[in-house]
């Protein structure tokens, strides 16, 4: 049986008396994407932020390739996790190529850049359809211009896991699917990939498994039409949901009707999910 490349057990995480993460278990297998989805403030943005190093849990543990990630260096954290975070803007001039380029410090150790280096580089700035914009300052760029070279740089660091925080957030239709269809790609290369996203319809579309989070809590993971049940999601949204085939795919098709509101939502959450 092949090890996970990440795995959380019974991750706990709690800041002035309140729980943002409570006793969250997942794994994260080589060749799987797996979506995590949930309202805001569903503790979605923490668990990245734990399994990326940026936070200390409370309690639990973290497992990055089968070591434990408090024992591993952050140079031997960026060899095997590469992370897109949700806020992650310049503001100093770099160019879309230096931000790009900066993907390639863990394998440096002190060396120069070398060809290789520079031809990982312009292919992730190509991938993300960013090489035309190589010279341009990233500042100058828009939102979702930025995103794509933050996307680039994550690519370029060639870690075999992925750690992707809202990566289409600010990316119109064309390249939210071209950035999960490159966090496929590397998942098709015996990789993996943990993304967080709010567009439940690219969850199912993408993910092999998806992970429900609410009030910091994990709901439901599997299989997207194991997880992505209408009650399920109706209780922790709190509007009514309808989940239809998709008529291409057959996956999960979610619709809403944000004319029915549940007003008692947590409480239904926790009848349908704790029962």
């Amino acid at each position: 049986m092949v090890a996970p490349l990440l795995e959380t057990r019974a991750l706990t995480y709690v800041v002035q008396g309140r729980t943002l993460l409570d006793a969250v278990s997942l794994t994260v297998n080589p060749g799987e994407l797996l979506a995590l989805v949930g309202p805001n403030g569903a503790g979605k943005s923490t668990l990245i932020a734990l399994v990326a190093g940026d936070l200390i849990p409370t309690s639990g543990a973290i497992l990055l390739d089968g070591a434990v990630l408090a024992t591993l260096s952050p140079h031997a954290q960026a060899l095997r996790r590469a992370v897109l975070r949700q806020r992650s803007g310049v503001s100093l001039p770099f160019s879309a190529y230096e931000v790009a380029l900066m993907g390639r410090s863990p394998h440096l150790r002190g060396r120069a850049e070398g060809p290789a280096d520079h031809a990982i580089t312009r292919e992730s700035l190509a991938r993300t359809e960013m090489l035309t914009y190589a010279e341009r300052a990233v500042p100058t760029l828009s939102g979702g211009e930025q995103a794509r070279v933050n996307m680039a740089r994550a690519l370029t660091q060639q870690a075999p896991l992925l750690l992707l925080d809202e990566p289409t957030a600010a990316l119109d239709l064309r390249h939210q699917h071209r950035v999960l269809q490159l966090a496929r790609a590397v998942t098709a290369n015996g990789g993996a990939a943990l993304v967080v996203l709010h567009d439940l319809n690219l969850a199912a579309m993408y993910a092999d498994r998806i992970a429900l989070l609410h009030e910091g809590r994990l709901r439901a993971c599997g299989e997207p039409w194991a997880t992505l049940r209408a009650d399920l999601l109706s209780a922790v949204y709190g509007v009514r949901v309808i989940v239809l085939p998709h008529p291409h795919s057959g996956g999960p098709l979610v619709l809403t009707c944000p004319d029915q509101m549940y007003a008692n939502h947590e409480e239904r959450c926790y009848a349908l999910t704790d029962a």
